[in-house]
């Protein structure tokens, strides 16, 4: 137990709630959008055109659940028409190292993974 009354946290514990946060960061469009914002605010249209193959509906269920767990932030600018920006929050560019690293390990490693696929998937014929 620690000094704020909460047990320590513990993410092989399947009643503790760090679990959700592991999962809300292991969510692969949530990965994608850290990634895409890692150089700045972003327009929903923007967001959308730069992670290929999100919907509309993904990326504004993706966004605002960032947005209620405090790793995205919303702004609206007095424009017209309006427009809305998603920035990190400070929460959110602590996930920027991770994440990043994750994404850029996945590109770096594609080869070896194919390769590792097709070695698998002949030996399983």
């Amino acid at each position: 137990m620690s000094r704020d009354g909460y047990a320590t946290p513990d993410v092989l514990d399947q009643n503790c709630e760090s679990r959700q946060a592991l999962e809300l960061i292991s969510d692969k469009w949530t990965a994608l959008v850290v990634y895409a914002l890692v150089d700045g605010p972003r327009r929903h249209g923007e967001l959308r055109r730069t992670v290929d193959g999100i919907s509309q509906k993904m990326l504004t269920q993706t966004l605002r659940r960032m947005e209620g767990e405090g790793l995205v932030n919303r702004e609206v600018l007095d424009r017209v028409p309006p427009h809305v920006e998603y920035s990190l929050t400070p929460l959110g560019r602590t996930l920027e190292k991770p994440l990043v690293a994750i994404c850029e390990w996945a590109m770096e490693h594609l080869d070896e993974l194919r390769e590792a696929r097709a070695s698998h998937a002949g030996a399983a014929t």
